[in-house]
Parts: structure tokens; C-alpha cells; sequence
């Protein structure tokens, strides 16, 4: 049970935490699907960890991914593997993370970022146990249990249609939902304390003196937006800056940025000046008229719009390359993620998928997207 322990940093003593903890004990121990709903540092992965090592499967494979930190095609290898010449640079096979944890157990985060392309697949793993590698047409068996979490409302998302209503009933066997640090007021000071001893070694000192009246005020009473991560970071900066173990800790810096000489001019970066310029309520969605203002910074192709036309025009060709250099450039500013680019366009992600289908955008090569 070490590999448990060194994972569990889940502590608190509050009703609604404890209540947490009960509804983890009672799930773990099943093979079914679990979804974690909670705000951002709220502690989401710690709890998908507990879940595996309280389970049968503590001595397998327990993996983990950040689904908002690849593309869809990158996560689409990552998570389900590919075969050799399934695209330039795959040489060979490769495994994803299904088949790496296969009796194991996967933690996929920010769940609600992923394409209904990698939501469909899901689907079809959670539902039958297989899938297909990229550029394959082999079904792959596996045996897995599949824990996500989001910090988003997932049935909001589902009836807007910017999530797939039959994924969210098939991961939605049990939810867990964690309360905000804000709830958990008598857990502040003990989950500040365990953080303030742990950075106390870290720094080889003696002891730890505790805190004064002064900042046990203060962290009991602020708001913590960020949580249980907000509130380590504070402690932990406050330990070290006091930089006596004889001495309470006192000194509580809530925002690291405050100071006298914080910057007020902003640089404005090529990107965040076509942001600024193109606003998801500014941003046309339909055919433009001939008449209608662009951003300044779009392609050579739209700016013309903007310009006296030699006549006889192809309105439909104009129209069609006006949407296709906004949608490439609001997924550029977007990170190529379509959940993210069709709020920018005002669009549901279905709309914004027909559009990619409509244009051939979906098969564009990451490499060509810049």
C-alpha cells in the first residue's frame, strides 16, 4: 500500500468532505465508470488515484491524462495508439494509453475538452471494451477502468450539444462531486498546517512555530478561488519567506503579483491583438455581405472585401473563402480546440464540425494549420 499512500494527500475532517471520502470507499472497490466534478484545485486527481488503489486493480497500471493539453489528433494517438504508416514520422506501432493500462486503470482530465471524434471512440470502449488504432482496422480488446473528471457542467454542456448526451449516461454511473475549499472551513487550517510542516523539511528546518492569530484570520477568511492548489502555494510561500522555524509564520501573501512596481502598460502580442480585434460577439458566422468589416489581421484573401471589387465577382467563392480564413484563424487563436473555437465563432460544436466537414478541414495536418 505504499504507492497508495504516497498518491493520498486527501485530508479534511469536514462533513462534506467526509461524506466524499465515504462515496469513494463504497465505488472503488466496483469495475464501472466514474465521473469527478469539481473547480479547479479542488484535489480531482487525487481522488481518481484513491479510487484505483482502493480498488482490485491497485497492483495494475494506473495511468493519467490531461486531455486539454493535446490537439485531437495528438490525443487520438495518444490515447488509442496507431499503426506504422498510419501518418508521416509513425515508423512502427505504437501502444496508447488503453492498452497500457489494460487491467489498470485510466484518469483522463478536463474530459470536457475532447472532440466528438475521441468522445465517440470513448464511447465505444466503455460500451464494448475495443476500439481501433489510428490508421487500423483491427478491433484491440481491453480490460480498463475508465475514471474522468471535469471542473465544467457536463449535463449543461449535453443539452446544448457541445457534449455527447450518451457518453456523459455511460460515464455518469456515480458522480463525485467535491466541495470548494470555501465549503470545508474547518479544514483550512489543517490543510495549511500539513503543507506549512512538509515545506519546513523541505527546507531542513527544525520545526515548524505554528501561526500567529493574525494569519489564521487571514486564511480562514479568504475566499480561495483556487482551492486546496491556492491555498498550498500560500502557506508554502509564506513558510519560506518567514525564514525562521523559531518564529510563527505571520506574513501571509495572498497575491505574489502585489507590489508597487506591478507593470500597468501591457504588451500587445500579435495574437491578442487580433483577439482583441475579433470577439466571439463580433465574429460573423453566416455569409458575409459584401459590405461587412474584418478584422484587419485576416488573411490577404477576406481583406479584400474590404476594397473596391472588379466586377464580374463569384460571390460564393468570396463567401466561402471569408469562412474558411476565419474558422482556420479562430482555431489558430484556439489552439486547434474546436470546443474553444466554435464559443469564438458563436457556434455549437455541431455547427462548427459541419462547417470543418463542409470545407475539408478536418483532415488538415497540424503543420498546415499555422
Amino acid at each position: 500500500m505504499n504507492r497508495f499512500r504516497q498518491q493520498d494527500n486527501l485530508l479534511g475532517q469536514s462533513n462534506s468532505f467526509l461524506e466524499v471520502l465515504e462515496q469513494i470507499s463504497q465505488i472503488a472497490p466496483l469495475n464501472k465508470p466514474v465521473l469527478i466534478i469539481g473547480e479547479r484545485g479542488t484535489g480531482k486527481e487525487g481522488v481518481a488515484a484513491r479510487l484505483h488503489y482502493l480498488s482490485k486493480r491497485w497492483d495494475q497500471t494506473y495511468s493519467k491524462l490531461n486531455c486539454a493539453a493535446l490537439s485531437e489528433s495528438l490525443l487520438e494517438s495518444e490515447l488509442f495508439g496507431y499503426e506504422a504508416g498510419a501518418f508521416t514520422g509513425a515508423a512502427k506501432r505504437r501502444e496508447g494509453r488503453f492498452e497500457a493500462a489494460d487491467n489498470g486503470t485510466l484518469f483522463l482530465d478536463e474530459l470536457a475538452n475532447t472532440s466528438g471524434l475521441i468522445q465517440e471512440k470513448l464511447l465505444r470502449v466503455i460500451e464494448y471494451g475495443e476500439f481501433e488504432r489510428v490508421g487500423g482496422s483491427k478491433s484491440v480488446k481491453v480490460d480498463i477502468r475508465l475514471v474522468a473528471a471535469t471542473n465544467e457542467d457536463l449535463p449543461a454542456l449535453a443539452q446544448s450539444g457541445e457534449f455527447r448526451a450518451d457518453l456523459l449516461d455511460r460515464l455518469a454511473f456515480d458522480v463525485i462531486t467535491l466541495p470548494p475549499l470555501r465549503e470545508r472551513k474547518d479544514d483550512i487550517m489543517m490543510l495549511a498546517e500539513h503543507f506549512a510542516i512538509n515545506m519546513a523539511r523541505e527546507l531542513e528546518m527544525e520545526l515548524f512555530s505554528g501561526f500567529t492569530e493574525t494569519a489564521k484570520r487571514i486564511l480562514l477568511e479568504h475566499h480561495w478561488p483556487g482551492n486546496i492548489r491556492e491555498l498550498k502555494n500560500v502557506v508554502e510561500r509564506a513558510v519560506y519567506r518567514s525564514n525562521n522555524p523559531d518564529i510563527p509564520v505571520h506574513n501571509i501573501v495572498l497575491d505574489p503579483f502585489e507590489s508597487p512596481f506591478r507593470p500597468v502598460n501591457r504588451t500587445r502580442t500579435s495574437d491578442r491583438i487580433k483577439l482583441a480585434q475579433a470577439s466571439p460577439q463580433e465574429l460573423p458566422v453566416a455569409e458575409p455581405t459584401l459590405g461587412s468589416s474584418l478584422p484587419e489581421n485576416t488573411h490577404d484573401a477576406t481583406s479584400e472585401t474590404n476594397h473596391n471589387f472588379q466586377f464580374p465577382v463569384d460571390l460564393k467563392e468570396l463567401s466561402q473563402n471569408f469562412e474558411i480564413d476565419l474558422i482556420k484563424q479562430a482555431l489558430a487563436e484556439s489552439q486547434y480546440n474546436q470546443k474553444k473555437t466554435a464559443d469564438r465563432l458563436s457556434l455549437t460544436y455541431h455547427q462548427l464540425r459541419g462547417y470543418l466537414k463542409k470545407y475539408n478541414l478536418l483532415d488538415t495536418p497540424l503543420e498546415d494549420r499555422e
